[in-house]
């Protein structure tokens, strides 16, 4: 019996090249609804408690995969690197909408705008805040 030759390499996997963008923007955008919130007379209880904390490991989430990024890509399974970020940034419309639409009734104007302004003033570098390895400051 013959032995088949060596198996036929698998192409390189292919990172969208907007990743990191859409990454980025995600950060920002969540960076900016829970500094809005914060300025916002708000109780603990006013707040969706489990729909934050889903929003808050989204954001975990994205950080890591901007972490993962820029690593070496010898050094990561990117396969399921790219599997579950993708998957992670499909959440984050429906998870948004079911946070917004738990939060008080009197918020539901201010909110919006409240998040615009502040994502308006936010370096583009805070999307990196907390990822290891990134100082903000150094760029």
């Amino acid at each position: 019996m013959r032995h088949a030759g060596p198996m036929a390499r698998r192409s390189a996997l292919a990172i969208p090249v907007d990743l990191r963008a859409r990454l980025e923007a995600a950060r920002l955008d969540l960076l900016a609804l829970f500094r809005a919130l914060d300025r916002m007379d708000l109780s603990a209880a006013e707040i969706p408690q489990r729909l934050i904390h889903q929003l808050f490991e989204l954001d975990a989430d994205y950080g890591e995969a901007l972490w993962a990024l820029d690593q070496p890509p010898s050094s990561l399974d990117l396969r399921a690197m790219l599997r579950d970020t993708l998957a992670a940034l499909e959440q984050l419309p429906d998870a948004l909408v079911r946070f917004r639409k738990t939060l008080p009734q009197r918020t539901r104007s201010t909110l919006p705008a409240l998040e615009l302004a502040v994502r308006k003033t936010l370096d583009p570098l805070e999307a990196y805040n907390m990822v290891p390895g990134r100082d903000p400051h150094n760029g």
